[in-house]
């Protein structure tokens, strides 16, 4: 069964899969050893918070890649806006790494 979108339209399922299975990869990977480090909680409750931050990450990405995805509108992308994506997208990252070690740093 493929996956449709609002307007009852087949969309391409990877862009959610690789999405999801990268927000499960890093939200059960890192979530209870940050959670416990820096809020001192048992893993019980670590793991169930994990849990709630990928179901959001889940429903976010599934209302931006299926539910209001247009096929439609498929065309080529201009240059400018690919570049300054992945700049973006690299200082995001960048972001991401500091506040992952944060808790190894003394202040």
């Amino acid at each position: 069964m493929p996956l449709r979108n609002r307007a009852g339209d087949p969309v391409d399922p990877v862009p959610f899969l690789v999405v999801v299975g990268f927000a499960f990869l890093l939200v059960f990977s890192t979530g209870p050893i940050y959670l416990r480090a820096l809020l001192g909680v048992d893993l019980a409750t670590a793991i169930a918070g994990s849990t709630a931050v990928f179901l959001a990450a889940t429903a976010g990405a599934y209302h931006r890649f299926v539910r209001t995805d247009r096929p439609d509108l498929r065309g080529e992308t201009p240059v400018a806006w690919r570049y300054r994506r992945l700049w973006i997208g690299a200082l995001l990252l960048a972001l991401l790494l500091v506040l992952l070690s944060l808790p190894f740093m003394e202040f």
